[in-house]
């Protein structure tokens, strides 16, 4: 007999603190087999285990909006949680569904997809942890685990506040790539667009409970709170700046970072590095790592570590070989791609290129040592010349001086390089494979980290060395416009980071001679 825990509307820090007290009182037997249903009182977002709030949130947005803020005990990416959406919870020993971690995910699914069923919805399971109707998502999922039980929950979108989200989340677009659509939007459903009368709450909740009961073959017992579970509540520890914000010493100050999209979720990574040792190191992402706790233990391995390719990737083989942990979708290769990536930007320090300035450059196919040697062409986005500008959406700049473009031209006239406006992402393409056309072996180009991220494979399909430099401004994915500036028709405005672009093609000419 499992137990059916209905908790009603509670403000965040309070159904947090609970989740912690069902795990821990489920792995010292002290309550049954539980799902539970919540809700909450305030709008929030919840960041995952292993991200940061700096990362993943518009902090200033939610706090104009009077959007609460927190963490989740549960590995996965931040989700914007409004008083109308269901969350759902099994809290189970781990010895109920002896099966892998992906296996769970799927059995865990199955429960919901049931209920829906049950409301005349098809909904499928999408590896690795989404339900969706139709390829749009309208329950993400995630857990973790305690000595002998395991935690498992999922967001059921009801009515759904898309808008809101979009601001409250930084979402990072490199996520989107591999699923082939341009806008979150297109990503995510709700019930109430499903369906042509919405239920009341307490009928969706009993379909979900029936879903659950014929997919796990149980019966329900409702009950309230125990006493084991009040003792176990810690309401202040989540509700603190010190749980939500500073789990973990954030690496600022000449910090290195990179990102890397696998399988199991982005990874980010942060280090610096002092005297040829990493000194800190920080990796968040919205991947699930059992148990939770193996991410910091992985940062431990690499104090004072020496700072080579070589010793990064002994470290992280030898860390997967002795230590039981599991990273969902996540390889031992991955890790070390994306720490070597931010190991190795420290080398950009022998051209004057500040640790600030390294992040703010990424490459294609050669390190940027090999690739800064070869390039005939540079690259401007159109959205950097102002919107009113004649040539906005044509080639060519008359250097007013109104714009950056104008200064990257002007740069380039002075070097005697080729310098062209990308109009449209398909007229990247076609410049990319002109340009090979004519023999060039490279380029230097200006775009955002998430143009750069979602279009990395594509930049790589043309056999010429890259070498991206970051934009400053609200970007056309920062205000969900990506569409728009796809075909070419965004109307807002960036600049571009001339001084880090004169650096580079100065650096550049200089390997040239």
């Amino acid at each position: 007999m499992w137990r059916l825990l209905d908790t009603g509307a509670r403000p965040a820090a309070e159904n947090i603190a609970l989740d912690d007290a069902l795990l821990k009182a489920r792995s010292k037997n002290l309550i049954p087999d539980t799902l539970r249903f919540l809700q909450f009182s305030q709008r929030c977002v919840l960041v995952g285990y292993h991200q940061s709030v700096e990362q993943e949130v518009r902090e200033n947005f939610c706090k104009e909006k009077g959007i609460g803020i927190n963490r989740r005990i549960t590995g996965g990416g931040a989700i914007f949680f409004d008083e109308s959406q269901i969350g759902w919870e099994i809290i189970a020993s781990k010895y109920s569904l002896p099966m892998s971690y992906e296996e769970l995910y799927e059995k865990m699914c199955e429960g919901v997809i049931l209920g829906l069923k049950n409301l005349g919805i098809n909904a499928k399971f999408r590896p690795k942890n989404d339900i969706e109707i139709n390829g749009r998502k309208i329950s993400g999922t995630g857990g973790t685990e305690s000595g002998g039980a395991f935690f498992f929950q999922g967001t059921l979108l009801v009515d759904f506040d898309v808008d809101t989200m979009l601001r409250a989340l930084k979402i990072p677009v490199e996520k989107l790539k591999d699923k082939e659509i341009d806008s979150v939007k297109d990503r995510v459903t709700c019930l109430k667009w499903e369906l042509e009368k919405l239920p009341p709450i307490e009928e969706i909740k009993q379909k979900l409970k029936d879903g659950f009961a014929d997919a796990f073959d149980i019966k329900f017992e409702n009950s309230g709170i125990t006493k084991a579970e009040e003792n176990l509540l810690d309401i202040n520890k989540f509700s603190s700046n010190e749980w939500t914000y500073k789990k973990r010493k954030y690496p600022k100050k000449d910090a290195f970072f990179a990102v890397h999209k696998a399988k199991g979720g982005l990874i980010r990574v942060s280090l610096s590095i002092t005297n040829d040792k990493i000194k800190e190191i920080f990796i968040t992402g919205d991947f699930f790592a059992y148990p939770k706790r193996a991410i910091l233990d992985l940062e431990a391995e690499f104090k004072n570590a020496s700072a080579t390719g070589e010793n990064v990737k002994n470290i992280i083989l030898n860390f997967f070989e002795k230590k039981k942990c599991a990273i969902p979708g996540v390889s031992p290769d991955d890790v070390v791609k994306v720490i070597t990536e931010a190991v190795e930007k420290r080398n950009y320090l022998k051209f004057g290129i500040t640790p600030n300035e390294a992040n703010s450059i990424f490459t294609i196919h050669k390190k940027f040592d090999d690739a800064i040697k070869e390039y005939n062409v540079v690259l401007v986005p159109y959205c950097a010349k102002l919107p009113a500008c004649k040539y906005r959406n044509t080639e060519g700049c008359d250097m007013c001086g109104k714009c950056t473009v104008g200064e990257a031209y002007k740069i380039a006239e002075d070097l005697g390089i080729e310098i062209k406006t990308i109009k449209s992402f398909e007229n990247l393409m076609e410049t990319l494979h002109d340009c090979k056309k004519r023999n060039m072996k490279g380029y230097i180009g200006c775009c955002c980290e998430a143009f750069y991220a979602k279009h990395k494979p594509d930049f790589e399909s043309v056999d010429m060395n890259g070498i991206l430099i970051d934009i400053d401004n609200t970007t056309c994915y920062d205000l969900g416009r990506e569409k728009e500036a796809y075909l070419g028709k965004f109307e807002s405005h960036t600049c571009l980071k001339l001084d880090l672009l004169a650096k580079v093609m100065k650096v550049a000419e200089y390997m040239k001679t």
